[in-house]
């Protein structure tokens, strides 16, 4: 057997080759390299290039023709029995001396005269198309399952038996599940009249892929039934043995099926490259439709046109073999619109095949990638699987600081990244190094990098592998924004959210946090305290020297809380003037009380603001928590606030340790403040009347209205605890303004029922004074009851005149010009003067209990009491004593003067059906009882 690398016109045979053949066979591939064989003698002969396409560049020809002749051996031993003019292809793999596998595919027809004299053929490289196969067979295993899931019935058979079926095939032949049709023979499965049919067709499928027109057959289904379908068979395997797939279509779609199938098979045998057969002076002789389609250019117009006059070009097949065989170049089609084209050159039999294909789209939109990924605000770097930067956009070298030349060839692990918590992110651990070398995403890592300025940036970093085939280590495409701004945006927002804007300390939301954390820690030693701060006096700097003043005292509380505070402590504004002092670890009650008189003795120092030295002082509830104690965070601060309202309570300026006797006292407080709001709508509020009786006469000449409260489970609850109660809420106004119209309408009645002239003295409450509506209600009521207005005396507080006269003095105006009478209540505690009393325009003067109680007994109260009654007649003002209880202070008050007395001993509170039927203009005061009422 003789090698011949040169030579393929003569053949052993002496056969002539038609030159149609040969460029029938050349455009038949994209690449490929011409060979033959005789049978005779058993030369093989070669065009120049085979050596490359074997896989061994440069080798001798004596080796060339060995690799060859083991590769076609399969090819020459079927053509020999073959006729003449038969195709032949072979697709064969095999190792290069490098250790790669590579594939070569043959493709031949043989030749001569009644009987094969050689063969004719082509070799072209197609290690890439199998890789691409490969490719796709990694595809169709992850597609598996949508065969299972097909419309149309899937089966393989082997040996006549049925060996698989999707769950199409299933409902096809009625069966309920696989089991009851596998492992049977495929013939029982189909209609006797269709078996002969099915078998010729499959004895026809001899090669593997071999596949069968497609036909119909009658399926014979579980329940005797059959059904028509259109059946297509493929020679395949199964578990590495030959084996028989068949798809089962329904009829009815057998039109759509073909459709599909067409168009599947032309654009399997279509390539899209222009393919242009040239002879050795450049004129084309073959174009094929993509020509056409690329070029604008139709096949009769361009054979016999020189090339580059129909590519628009410059193009010579020869200057591109001597360049490596492929070159990028730019041709125009027939309308002068420009191509971008990779120019393949192949000679063939004294002429040239080139493959042009059209790269315009790509290179279009690599231009229009580039331009956007060079406007990116995103920074982007491209690091190869070497490991080293191979691209970074403009926004990547403005965000890391660095020039272009120094980013290209840096290992990225040259910048240092920290994680969240400032520690350094090992080098193997970086995001870039897992996914080049893994090939997993690493999405939105947050990182923090130190740029060669000094400067630190943190990026959200995205990391996506660039491989497609998933080879490793693979580029890595980086893609990161700069979230510097943003993030330290959203600490500020994370520290405004969580501190108190004017003092800068922990607000609730993070103190119950913090709280929340150290009951997680059941391993935390000791006790936690909770001290709940409240400043006294400093509403009166807030009032008197304004906000701005009160903002710098909360800030200088604040800081020396701070100060004073355990190390480790947390130190909290809730609001107003109420601080927390959250530490943990404490031992006993004697270090928490040392911690307490500290923070206190910080605080009553004096503030110095604006030039003036104030004075604070702090009332200070107080929280112990053991570990396994159940309360939640609020209900620690409750209990500390509870435990600083008692401290107020008692004096203020003192602290209290919280207990569940105190808890419980606030949570009746709070149940009994919760009730008080439906006990007007439930019945429960009802007035007692006391008579007041003119000293002189010892006749009633007024009542005055007390509001009692009868709770359907605690039974009467004493005035001195709700109203109170009223006082601090909203309620007062409520009740208020319930027992006005209760009293005037019950007196309006009383005076026309009994021909009494009594008056009505109703107290008024210091948050009524405030209320706007108070005047319009008076007046509504007394127009509503009739009861004249000169009869109706609303009695005002000493305290709540002095706590601001000025306002009291306008809402007290207003009544006055109802016709109303006015009265000073418990006076002789607010420290008023005769001028305040003058300003007021009063009518009357109610003496304290106080001083009434120790008359007879106290030389002072009686001076007291006499110097009262001189001031208030003094400006005609008519005096009443209250807290009457002995004939003793009777005579005493009138000897001194004094107009008006009400007490037990003249009268206690009653119901109006008891007090008024006793009651006559005749009728003399203190009077015996009625054992019958």
């Amino acid at each position: 057997m003789e090698a011949d690398a040169h030579d393929l016109g003569g053949l052993a045979t002496g056969t002539k080759l038609g030159h149609e053949l040969i460029v029938d066979l050349a455009l038949s591939a994209e690449s490929a390299i011409m060979w033959s064989f005789d049978f005779a003698a058993g030369n093989i002969t070669w065009m120049p290039g085979l050596d490359a396409v074997l896989g061994m560049p440069g080798a001798p020809a004596e080796e060339v023709q060995t690799r060859l002749g083991e590769l076609l051996a399969p090819l020459t031993v079927a053509a020999r029995s073959a006729p003449v003019w038969e195709d032949f292809e072979l697709e064969q793999p095999f190792a290069t001396p490098a250790g790669e596998t590579k594939w070569v595919r043959f493709r031949a027809r043989t030749f001569g005269g009644t009987r094969p004299g050689g063969l004719l053929g082509i070799a072209t490289d197609v290690t890439d198309r199998h890789q691409d196969r490969q490719a796709i067979a990694d595809l169709a295993d992850r597609y598996r399952l949508l065969v299972d899931l097909s419309p149309e019935g899937i089966c393989v058979h082997e040996n006549g038996l049925l060996v698989y079926a999707n769950p199409a095939t299933v409902r096809l032949l009625g069966a309920e599940c696989p089991g009851d049709i596998l492992d049977r023979p495929i013939v029982e499965l189909v209609d006797l009249r269709s078996v002969p049919g099915m078998r010729k067709r499959i004895q026809a499928l001899t090669t593997p892929g071999a596949r069968s027109e497609p036909s119909e057959l009658l399926l014979r289904r579980l329940d005797g039934s059959t059904i028509m379908v259109e059946t297509v068979s493929v020679r395949t395997t199964w578990k590495g043995r030959p084996a028989y797939q068949v798809i089962l279509r329904d009829v009815t779609d057998r039109k759509a099926a073909e459709a599909a199938l067409r168009y599947q098979a032309a654009l399997v045998s279509h390539v899209s490259d222009a393919i242009i057969a040239t002879d050795s002076q450049a004129v084309v002789t073959s174009w094929n439709p993509a020509a056409e389609s690329v070029y604008g250019r139709s096949a009769a117009e361009a054979i016999g046109r020189p090339v580059s006059e129909l590519v628009g070009a410059p193009l010579e097949p020869g200057a591109v073999l001597l360049a490596g065989g492929v070159v990028q170049d730019t041709h125009r089609a027939a309308d002068e619109s420009a191509l971008s084209i990779r120019v393949s050159a192949a000679e063939m039999n004294g002429g040239y095949v080139l493959v042009c294909a059209d790269e315009t789209a790509r290179r279009r939109a690599e231009q229009d990638f580039s331009t956007v990924v060079a406007s990116l605000d995103e920074g982007v770097v491209v690091v190869g699987a070497s490991g080293l930067v191979e691209s970074a956009n403009p926004a990547a070298r403005r965000i890391l600081g660095m020039r272009e030349e120094d980013l290209l060839g840096m290992p990225p692990t040259a910048l240092r990244l920290y994680d969240e918590s400032g520690t350094p992110v090992p080098l193997d651990e970086y995001p870039t190094t897992q996914t080049r070398l893994t090939g997993e995403p690493q999405n939105g890592r947050v990182v923090r990098v130190r740029r060669p300025d000094g400067r630190s940036v943190w990026l959200s970093l995205t990391c996506r592998s660039l491989s497609p085939d998933g080879e490793l280590p693979a580029p890595v495409v980086n893609s990161f924004t700069d979230i510097t701004e943003r993030r330290a945006i959203r600490e500020r927002l994370e520290h405004e959210a969580t501190h108190d804007p004017l003092t800068g300390l922990a607000n609730r939301t993070l103190v119950i946090e913090r709280l929340s954390a150290a009951q997680e820690n059941p391993g935390q030693p000791g006790l936690t305290a909770v001290l709940f701060i409240d400043l006294d006096k400093f509403k009166v700097i807030n009032d008197s020297l304004g906000h701005s003043v009160g903002d710098k005292v909360l800030r200088i509380a604040g800081e020396r809380l701070r100060h004073g505070a355990r190390r480790g402590g947390l130190v909290g504004r809730l609001g107003g003037d109420e601080f927390v002092v959250v530490t943990h670890g404490v031992t006993d009650h004697g270090e928490i009380r040392l911690l307490t008189e500290r923070l206190r003795d910080s605080l009553t120092e004096p503030i110095t603001v604006d030039g003036r030295q104030l004075h604070v002082d702090a009332s200070i509830g107080i929280v112990l928590a053991g570990p396994g104690d159940r309360r939640s965070p609020e209900d620690l601060l409750r209990d500390a606030d509870v435990a600083m309202y008692q401290a107020k309570t008692l004096g203020r300026g003192r602290y209290e340790f919280f207990d569940v006797e105190l808890r419980e006292r606030m949570q009746r407080r709070l149940r009994l403040e919760q009730d008080l709001r439906d006990a007007v709508q439930n019945g429960q509020l009802w007035v007692a009347y006391q008579p007041v009786v003119d000293l002189q006469t010892r006749h009633m000449v007024a009542v005055e209205g007390l509001l009692r409260w009868d709770h359907p489970v605690h039974g009467a609850i004493s005035p001195t605890e709700f109203i109170p109660l009223a006082e601090e809420s909203d309620l007062i106004n409520l009740i208020g303004m319930h027992m006005l119209w209760e009293t005037t309408r019950e007196l309006a009645i009383r005076r026309v029922r009994h021909g009494l002239d009594t008056h009505l003295k109703v107290n008024l409450s210091t948050r009524q004074l405030d209320d706007p509506q108070l005047v319009p209600a008076v007046a509504e009521a007394l127009r509503t009851t009739g009861l004249p207005p000169h009869t109706l005396c609303l009695e005002i507080t000493e305290s709540a005149l002095m706590r601001d006269s000025a306002a009291a003095t306008g809402a007290l105006s207003e009544l006055r010009g109802l016709g109303v009478r006015l009265a000073i209540d418990d006076f002789g505690t607010g420290y008023s003067s005769l001028a305040q009393l003058q300003r007021l325009t009063l009518d009357t003067l109610k003496i304290d209990r106080s001083f009434v109680t120790d008359l007879g007994e106290s030389a002072d109260a009686e001076a007291i009491v006499t110097s009262i009654i001189a001031m208030a007649h003094a400006v005609d003002l008519t005096v009443v004593a209250e807290g009457v209880e002995k004939p003793r202070q009777l005579e005493i008050l009138r000897g001194l003067g004094c107009d008006q007395a009400q007490g037990f001993y003249l009268g206690r509170p009653a119901p109006a059906g008891q007090l008024f039927p006793r009651a006559s203009t005749a009728t003399t005061w203190p009077v015996e009882p009625d054992p019958t009422l």
